[in-house]
């Protein structure tokens, strides 16, 4: 799951690049917002993951 939220992190990333450089700053923004919470979602499902196979090991 997180991998996947990554690719679409990227993908909005590029399309915000994209946007900025046309000029469109409101594409670019709202693209970039995304990114930003598909990163920030994508590090939290890590580490909760993280913890309960280390909690499963024990």
């Amino acid at each position: 799951m997180p991998g996947n939220l990554i690719y679409y992190a990227l993908v909005l990333i590029v399309v915000a690049i994209v946007a900025a450089l046309l000029g469109f700053g409101g594409v670019a923004s709202t693209a970039m917002s995304g990114a930003h919470l598909f990163i920030w979602v994508a590090v939290v499902l890590l580490i909760v993951g993280v913890v309960f196979a280390l909690m499963r090991r024990v």
